[in-house]
């Protein structure tokens, strides 16, 4: 029981806690970005994006090079975060970051420009305009760059094994624990975590759909 639990637990907790960091780096980018037109913009974003198709396994190696004794995070930060289930959360935050922004960018350029004005016009700030207007009016799509970002997250494998391992109890996730289960011929196990995984991502997005399509019909 244990054996499928714990990876359960793990995956939950590292997806929980990367999806929180998602939502403020991405959605701060996407409010950021979604004007810029210019060259500089375009290359930030396209750093933002690049681990959409980048091949996870050359994430995590960039990963590990930033959060080993010599990269700067290491420097940063002064703890030695490889084979933690912290090294687990940036992976996940790394990878889940671009699902989150470009829902966040797509409701911000659908928002008109008269609400910003009417804003402006009651007289309330830039923060208060953008916490009480603006992100309300894109609900729909931080709910949805929410769940595919929370969804990515607990899926993640590649970059996650590189930088935060498999040590069973402590970073090995529902990915991990599949992959090493199927290696071992622990098919039980392998299709028990399957199982789980599939469930919770029917969950996750029919209860997303299901939300849009009755606000969709109230509107």
């Amino acid at each position: 029981m244990a054996t499928v639990l714990t990876p359960v637990l793990i995956s939950l907790k590292i997806a929980f806690v990367a999806t929180c960091f998602s939502l403020v780096i991405g959605t701060s980018l996407a409010y950021l970005l979604h004007k810029k037109n210019d060259k500089l913009g375009t290359i930030f974003e396209t750093i933002i994006l690049l681990p959409l198709v980048m091949p996870p396994t050359i994430t995590g190696y960039l990963l590990l090079l930033l959060l080993s004794n010599k990269g700067i995070l290491y420097m940063l930060v002064g703890n030695n975060l490889i084979f933690t289930w912290w090294a687990g959360v940036i992976a996940s935050t790394i990878v889940s970051i671009p699902l989150m922004y470009q829902n966040s960018k797509s409701g911000f350029q659908s928002l008109n420009p008269v609400y910003k004005d009417i804003g402006k016009t009651l007289g309330l700030g830039r923060f208060k305009i953008i916490f009480s207007i603006e992100l309300p009016l894109i609900l729909p799509s931080l709910l949805s760059g929410l769940v595919l970002s929370f969804a990515r997250a607990l899926g993640e494998f590649g970059a996650t094994l590189m930088v935060a391992g498999s040590i069973p109890g402590k970073t090995r996730t529902i990915a991990s624990a599949i992959y090493f289960a199927v290696e071992s011929g622990d098919r039980q196990t392998a299709n028990t975590l399957m199982l789980i995984m599939v469930i919770i991502s029917f969950l996750l997005m029919f209860s997303l759909n299901l939300w849009l399509k009755r606000k969709r019909n109230y509107n």
